[in-house]
């Protein structure tokens, strides 16, 4: 038989059958595409969901089986029902590329380190800066993206749209749109017993719905962000400093925001490690029962800053509303905020905000990053330049991941080996430990570093430091880790962090501070929510939004 016989040209020219299977494009309407494009996504992209939905359940059992069929029909018919409202013929190409690649970059993400897309954390993700997103930036990513992205963009770009009348259409369109729509109420029936009770139970399975979570989430915080004021509502318009009743030195207080820093890897809260030998020496006071605001920066900066906090939590209302620091601003105070991370996240809107500036801080930054002694550099000109109580926030890059290995300098790499990578999972669950103390413990000595600052300005301001993280990390735990996960289902690694005073004597005596007092409470339940009240009554603000049940120091002053 002859090679053209067989199907082929002859030797050294392309052969004909394949070639033209290969080369040629077939045919279909847009509903079609998208069809199998939904197919795709359900299978491909939300084996986190299919995984968590069916913990507990046997395989050889045929009710589980069926319970994931009718799954993976309801994911195909709702991704395909959300992309045939959004798409048009014209607009069929980019938006499915859009969602194919976005949803490729969320599993990659959920499957390595266990994120559930929701609100806070699309937000967090829409508010990181170059530098963050370049550390996350890895080869595995790229390499994820690529093998769960090639097929799909293959087929959106080579199938060749039908045309047809506009009637004929939209005839279609609402066809196909309410055939979805009744596939997803249809399965969703079948399994109902189960489904709704396991959705009623665990709510926040709904963010592991990919890329429907993105969509969602996305939709939600940009939505939010276009209806708030552009004015933010006032808080504590009655707020005054009280008069003290001898001549006092203005207060210097330092608020330091640490990133990321959890509580069971806190020397001082009792962890094999004494990662915190600095606070230690100082005979700083450690509260060891502290519970953050939220699972994420975007989510715990404003809410502890807050008046409301999370005992009332209200998203919107806290976004909208003015902060402590403004509170402190509108007696008199100078407020200073000083980052060296994201931003402040509203908290500091329309206050002084004070650059980290790499010229000054030789040997600090390098790739777009400073290490967190750079924010005590220029703070004496600020110290001199003022005459009234000042406070000065401090916003730490801290332990913030994946990346411990670059939030310390060489000579902290006291613990080893270590993890030198962004990639977690390339590393034993040790290595990354070590590099995260190490972090913890370099720290430890920028806050002793402040503390020293702080001492070298007693002559002219009672001084203190209060220093509290954001929030924890999951170093592995549970197969989890950085941060973020829903709160409600958050491991105690990403919700209990350190809190630490440092009060120098002339602070002290000037507040009326009982030490033995303070020490006695250290142990007890505290929370995010303690630090507005808190610093209010450190400083002798008195305002109707005040609450003493709150002030950590309240029951430890003589004076108010």
């Amino acid at each position: 038989m002859s090679f053209r016989q067989r199907g082929f040209a002859e030797p050294g020219r392309w052969p004909t059958r394949w070639g033209q299977l290969l080369l040629r494009r077939p045919s279909m309407a847009t509903e079609s595409l998208v069809l199998w494009i939904s197919v795709y996504v359900a299978l491909a992209y939300n084996g986190s969901f299919l995984r968590a939905t069916t913990t507990g359940r046997s395989w050889e059992a045929t009710e589980t089986w069926f319970f994931v069929g009718a799954l993976v029909i309801s994911l195909s018919a709702l991704h395909g029902l959300i992309f045939s409202i959004a798409v048009a013929r014209w607009s069929v190409r980019p938006l499915l590329t859009a969602s194919v690649l976005v949803a490729a970059f969320a599993t990659f993400y959920m499957q390595r380190y266990g994120v559930y897309y929701d609100p806070s954390m699309l937000r967090n993700v829409l508010r990181t800066d170059t530098a963050e997103a370049s550390e996350l930036i890895t080869w595995s990513l790229i390499a994820h993206v690529s093998l769960y992205s090639a097929v799909p963009l293959w087929a959106i770009w080579r199938v060749r749209l039908t045309r047809t009348s506009l009637w004929r259409a939209v005839l279609r369109r609402i066809a196909f749109s309410a055939s979805c729509a009744v596939a997803v109420v249809a399965a969703v029936l079948l399994i109902f017993q189960d489904f709704s009770a396991l959705m009623r139970n665990q709510k926040e399975l709904r963010y592991l719905i990919t890329p429907a979570n993105v969509i969602y989430s996305t939709a939600r915080v940009l939505s939010t962000d276009a209806e708030k004021p552009k004015i933010r509502q006032s808080v504590g318009l009655d707020a005054r400093v009280a008069a003290p009743s001898r001549t006092q030195k203005p207060k210097l207080l330092f608020i330091v925001v640490g990133e990321t820093v959890r509580a069971s890897n806190w020397g001082l809260n009792g962890y094999e490690r004494q990662t915190t030998p600095n606070l230690q020496a100082l005979n700083a006071l450690n509260f060891g029962n502290v519970t953050a605001c939220g699972t994420d920066t975007e989510t715990s900066l404003p809410c502890m800053f807050s008046a409301i906090g999370r005992r009332d939590y209200d998203e919107a209302r806290i976004r909208s509303s003015e902060s402590l620091l403004h509170v402190l601003a509108r007696t008199g105070i100078a407020v200073h905020w000083k980052d060296n991370q994201s931003g402040c996240k509203g908290v500091c809107d329309g206050l002084s905000v004070i650059p980290v500036d790499p010229p000054a801080a030789a040997g600090l930054c390098s790739e777009g990053r400073c290490l967190d002694e750079a924010l005590l550099h220029g703070l004496e000109s600020v110290a001199e330049a003022s005459e009234t109580t000042t406070v000065i926030v401090l916003h730490m890059l801290g332990n913030h991941g994946p990346a411990y290995f670059k939030r310390y300098p060489a000579a902290f790499r006291r613990f080893e080996p270590t993890c030198d990578t962004g990639e977690l999972r390339k590393c034993d669950r040790q290595s990354i430990v070590n590099a995260y103390d190490n972090a913890v413990l370099y720290t430890d000595h920028v806050l002793g570093q402040a503390v020293a600052f702080l001492k070298r300005q007693e002559s002219r301001f009672d001084t203190a430091m209060l220093y509290v993280s954001d929030h924890g990390e999951s170093l592995g735990e549970k197969g989890l880790f950085l941060h973020g996960l829903p709160r409600a289902i958050a491991p105690d690694e990403q919700t209990k962090v350190p809190m630490v005073w440092w009060l120098s004597d002339g602070f002290k005596e000037s507040r009326m501070v009982n030490s033995d007092c303070l020490k006695e409470k250290s142990s007890a339940a505290m929370s995010h929510d303690n630090l507005f009240h808190s610093v209010l009554g450190l400083l002798g603000v008195s305002t109707q939004v005040y609450e003493q049940g709150l002030d950590i120091s309240a029951a430890c002053r003589s004076i108010g």
